[in-house]
């Protein structure tokens, strides 16, 4: 069996948590609590470009403004 998370052909959202932190999700899961789906079913290519694109500061949130950032 393969993993769903890293299937080259695979149709995946791109989620993201309170933090502000991304995740790719296989398509056919369940989005789990806490996370949203911040761009709806595409190409995992597709998904990392969004993600590298939005995801800017690696640290979650709540350490980001803490820091004054």
């Amino acid at each position: 069996m393969t993993n769903p998370f890293e299937d080259p052909d695979g149709t995946f959202l791109v989620l993201r948590n309170g933090e502000g932190q991304y995740s790719l999700w296989p398509a056919f899961a369940e989005v789990p609590a806490g996370w949203t789906v911040a761009k709806a079913a595409d190409t995992r290519a597709a998904c990392v470009e969004y993600v590298e694109t939005h995801w800017t500061d690696m640290r979650p949130r709540g350490l980001a403004e803490a820091m004054g950032g």
